[in-house]
């Protein structure tokens, strides 16, 4: 699939976002976060449609990792929290459910973002932009 010259011209800053979105959840939480808020709210205005598009989906997808996060840990804490025995079965199946389907989501979006093309996250992405074709 060819992708227009307009798409292209944002890859640099589409590639940014995802990475941070994957650092953010597998190295350094929270400051990986920070870096990407900060490139989106540098770029979000003057954006290519491309990088507009992966910087809403990256935006958006550690929002949700925060809010499930929060969740699992509410989960816990009203099953008997830290020392109760429904500790690992929370853990384990948020890991297992959760964190992976985020990870996968951002390695496919970076991959989306080296070719130049735009994608859209399922089940917790952002509408794509005027301009930006894609799935």
């Amino acid at each position: 699939m060819q992708t227009s010259p307009e798409l292209r011209e944002g890859s640099g800053t589409a590639i940014a976002a995802e990475s941070l979105y994957l650092v953010n959840l597998l190295l350094l939480p929270g400051i990986g976060f920070l870096i990407l808020l900060f490139l989106w709210w540098r770029s979000r205005a003057e954006a290519p449609p491309l990088a507009r598009a992966h910087l809403a989906q990256t935006v958006s997808g550690s929002v949700w990792a925060g809010i499930l996060l929060v969740v699992a840990n509410a989960a816990i804490l009203l099953l008997g929290g830290y020392r109760g025995p429904h500790v690992w079965v929370v853990v384990i199946t948020y890991f297992t459910f959760c964190h992976s389907m985020l990870v996968l989501f951002g390695a496919f979006g970076l991959s989306k973002a080296m070719a130049g093309q735009c994608w859209r996250y399922p089940l917790i992405g952002r509408t794509l932009p005027d301009g930006c074709g894609g799935t």
